[in-house]
């Protein structure tokens, strides 16, 4: 059965698929029948937290929501619009049974997307698999008027803040001048807070959310206003978040991006993490990177796309540090999810600790990453997919190329190409983007 969860969640643009008047709620009573059929025990109601970002379809998805939860006997904690990782602290703190989490991450105020996690991270495809049958499927429901669950409001935004805070020295980031892009996301309150309470000088930049801007030609998918803006107010380092606050990327003094793979490079070098020989990336890192690791002792271990693949990896075996370019970085020692201000204080720290303020970590091998549109998804190991892509790969022997649908964005391909020579790998790349968008139109 084909399962409605992609890499990260159910998304989808507002008004279709899943997300319509008609549909929502078959998506909560399939949800609600799963929390009850896991987490129920005896008379106890399991213990829902629900967060969310600044969309202006949250409300709307929440209140379907909170309606379906109630009337199933499920006791609802709102904790307010609030950064993804929030959940993660919060659970442990209060033992909720777990989070649903209304958010689409990255993606453009329209969008919009559900997802779940609990003590251990992201749920499992088991559990994503019992959803999907149950959205498939629905059984009746009845309501128990006598016995409905409980709402209690809670302040996540102090909770998050004082979770963060514990893992720093006071006023560590004293004499730092620091620009914050909030992307207008869930950490546009928090990360301006956290920041001046560990010393930092700050200039915030996209932290008027205002239900429509999320995401907006900010954020870390658009860094350009950050660089600018570093180099405008002489800033140490930026930081820019997305949406939903569980990534980020950087930009040093000088202005020059410093993704994913950078924040990985640097970090291994922290005292935390010193002596792990292992980081785990995905089919995306730079071979730079991994080139890099091999000279310091290290391996790369790649997963696919996907930072619950990641973190699968890191479970399975008890490494402590890993993630994505795109700026997704789980470090195991201190949560079970992606969080982009911590990573970012973390990265701050490796700074200092290593004298590295001009962020130097490794050469990395020109990159060309392309989102292509398509009308079809076919499989791509089929002919004549396979075969278009072979032909470019013979083309760069020392380089290397992934092609593979986004997990988070429907009839969309993305393309990797990776050459020692610049103008090989843009040239491959667009000359396969256009074959394959032939073929799947």
């Amino acid at each position: 059965m084909s399962s409605f969860f992609g890499t990260d969640g159910i998304r989808a643009s507002m008004g279709t698929a899943l997300f319509t008047q008609d549909n929502l709620p078959s998506v909560a009573h399939a949800i609600s029948r799963w929390l009850n059929d896991t987490y129920k025990k005896d008379a106890a109601k399991p213990r829902v937290l629900i967060i969310y970002d600044t969309r202006n379809s949250c409300a709307y998805i929440k209140s379907v929501f909170k309606m379906v939860f109630l009337s199933a006997s499920i006791d609802v904690f709102d904790a307010g619009v609030l950064p993804t990782p929030a959940a993660a602290y919060l659970i442990k703190k209060y033992g909720y049974s777990c989070a649903l989490i209304i958010s689409a991450s990255h993606n453009p105020w329209h969008d919009n997307g559900i997802k779940i996690m609990d003590a251990s991270g992201k749920l499992s495809p088991q559990a994503e698999q019992i959803i999907t049958e149950y959205i498939n499927h629905p059984a009746p429901t009845t309501i128990n008027y006598l016995d409905l669950g409980n709402e209690t409001i809670i302040n996540g935004l102090h909770e998050y803040h004082d979770a963060l805070a514990q893992f720093f020295k006071p006023n560590f980031l004293r004499s730092t001048k620091i620009v914050i892009d909030c992307a207008h996301g869930a950490t546009s309150t928090i990360a301006p807070a956290i920041f001046k309470y560990l010393g930092a000088e700050t200039i915030t930049l996209n932290n008027q959310p205002n239900g429509f801007n999320i995401n907006e030609q900010c954020g870390s998918l658009t860094p350009q206003k950050l660089q600018e803006a570093v180099a405008a107010h002489g800033a140490d380092i930026g930081f820019a978040f997305d949406g939903d606050g569980d990534r980020v990327i950087a930009v040093n003094r000088s202005g020059h991006l410093k993704n994913g793979d950078d924040i990985l490079a640097l970090l291994s070098q922290h005292p935390d993490y010193a002596d792990q020989k292992v980081v785990v990336g995905t089919i995306m890192s730079n071979v730079g990177l991994q080139s890099w690791l091999n000279k310091q002792n290290k391996k790369l271990l790649r997963t696919a796309v996907g930072d619950k693949y990641v973190a699968q990896v890191l479970h399975e075996q008890h490494l402590l540090m890993g993630g994505e370019q795109s700026g997704h970085i789980l470090l195991k020692n201190y949560t079970n999810t992606g969080d982009g201000i911590l990573v970012a204080l973390k990265t701050l720290e490796a700074l200092t600790i290593l004298d590295n303020k001009d962020f130097e970590t490794f050469a990395p091998f020109p990159q060309i990453l392309l989102t292509v549109p398509v009308k079809k998804m076919c499989d791509l190991s089929e002919n004549p997919y396979d075969i278009l892509i072979e032909q470019a790969e013979k083309l760069i022997p020392c380089g290397r190329i992934s092609v593979r649908y986004s997990g988070t964005e429907k009839n969309m391909l993305r393309i990797m190409v990776e050459s020692e020579l610049l103008h090989d790998a843009r040239t491959i790349a667009h000359d396969l983007a256009a074959s394959l968008q032939k073929e799947l139109s």
